[in-house]
C-alpha cells in the first residue's frame, strides 16, 4: 500500500495525464474529497457533469451516481473507483417490482428520487434529490396524483410538509434509518446549545427532533450561515463532518449515533468503499468503467433532464 501522501501525488498527476476530472460525494473518505475537483451531493454533481468538457469522469460515489453520469454524458468515460458501492436504497427498489406498482396505480404520475437504477429511473416521469424534491412536487397541481418511490421518509415528509397524499414504494437507506433517538436526546442533554440538523432520509421520530431538515448541501450552507461558536448534532451520514469542519472552523460538530453499537458516527459502507488506492488505480487504467443499455439510458434521460429543468 502506497502512503497517503504518495498516492495524493499520483492521483493528481494522472488526472492530468488522462484529462480526467474526479467527483466525490460528501459521503466518501474525508482523504478522498481532499483530492476530488468537485464535492457535492447528488443534485450537484448531475448538474457538474452534464457541463464537464473532460473525456473521462470519475465518480467517487455509488454506482447511481456513476449511472447518472453515463446517462448526462454517454460519450465520456465514467469510472467507479469500485464496482461494489451499491446503494441499500436503491437496492430496495427493484425495477420489475417498482413496475408492478406503477401498474397497480394507473393514472399517477412517477416521481422518483435519483438514489435509485437506471431501469427505474427509466420508469419515473420525473427524478428529484433531497434539495428539490419539494420543490418538484410542489410543481405539479395539489390534486395530481403522484406515486413518490422510493424512499418512504423522504415521501412521507413532503406529504406532511405539503399536506398531499402521494402514493409511497415501501424502501428506505440503512444509514438514515438506524439514528437514534434516545442516543440523540442524550447529545443534547450533554451539549444543550447545539442544533439538531437532520436529512429528510431520516425517521419522523428523528425529523420532529431537528432544527433544521434539510438535503446534505442544504445542512452544509445552514452551518456556515449560523453564528461563529454554534455547536450541530448532525443526522446524516458522518462523511459530511468532514465539509462542514472546513467551512467552519470556529463551529463545533457532533455527528448523531445509530442505534446499534457502539460507533459514536453513522457511516455509509457502500460509500467508504470509495479509498485512495482504489482511486489512482481506477485512473491509472481506466477501469472499471460505467456502463448504462443504450434503450434504458434513452428512457432514463428524460426524467433526469425534467429534473435538472425544474431545480
Amino acid at each position: 500500500m502506497e502512503a497517503v501522501e504518495a498516492l495524493k501525488a499520483k492521483i493528481n498527476r494522472l488526472k492530468k495525464e488522462k484529462n480526467a476530472v474526479v467527483m466525490a460525494h460528501y459521503y466518501v473518505r474525508p482523504e478522498i474529497q481532499d483530492v476530488a475537483d468537485r464535492i457535492g451531493d447528488s443534485l450537484a454533481l448531475a448538474r457538474i457533469a452534464a457541463e464537464l468538457d473532460e473525456p473521462v469522469i470519475v465518480i467517487c460515489g455509488v454506482n447511481f451516481m456513476g449511472e447518472t453520469a453515463k446517462i448526462l454524458c454517454p460519450d465520456k468515460t465514467v469510472l467507479l473507483p469500485d464496482p461494489a458501492a451499491g446503494c441499500s436504497l436503491a437496492d430496495s427498489c427493484p425495477a420489475a417490482d417498482f413496475a408492478e406498482f406503477i401498474a397497480e396505480h394507473p393514472g399517477h404520475t412517477v416521481i422518483s428520487y435519483v438514489n435509485t437504477s437506471a431501469e427505474v429511473k427509466a420508469l419515473s416521469d420525473v427524478l428529484v434529490t433531497s434539495s428539490n424534491a419539494r420543490k418538484i412536487v410542489d410543481s405539479f397541481p395539489a390534486d395530481e396524483k403522484i406515486i413518490f418511490g422510493p424512499d418512504r421518509n423522504l415521501g412521507g415528509y413532503i406529504n406532511a410538509e405539503t399536506g398531499r397524499n402521494m402514493v409511497l414504494w415501501d424502501g428506505a437507506c440503512h444509514v438514515h434509518e438506524q439514528f437514534s433517538v434516545e442516543k440523540i436526546a442524550e447529545l443534547k442533554r450533554e451539549h444543550p446549545g447545539a442544533l439538531v440538523l437532520a436529512h429528510p432520509e431520516c425517521k419522523k421520530p428523528v425529523l420532529m427532533l431537528a432544527d433544521k431538515v434539510g438535503s446534505t448541501a442544504a445542512l452544509l450552507q445552514f452551518a456556515i450561515e449560523a453564528p461563529a461558536g454554534s455547536e450541530f448534532i448532525v443526522a446524516t451520514e458522518s462523511g459530511i463532518l468532514h465539509e462542514m469542519q472546513k467551512k467552519c472552523k470556529d463551529k463545533k460538530f457532533y455527528p448523531a449515533p445509530p442505534m446499534a453499537g457502539g460507533c459514536a458516527c453513522n457511516d455509509c459502507s457502500f460509500m467508504k468503499l470509495n479509498t485512495l488506492q482504489k482511486l489512482a488505480d481506477c485512473l491509472e487504467n481506466l477501469s472499471p468503467e460505467v456502463t448504462v443499455d443504450p434503450q434504458v439510458a434513452e428512457k432514463a434521460l428524460a426524467p433526469i433532464r425534467r429534473m435538472l429543468e425544474l431545480s
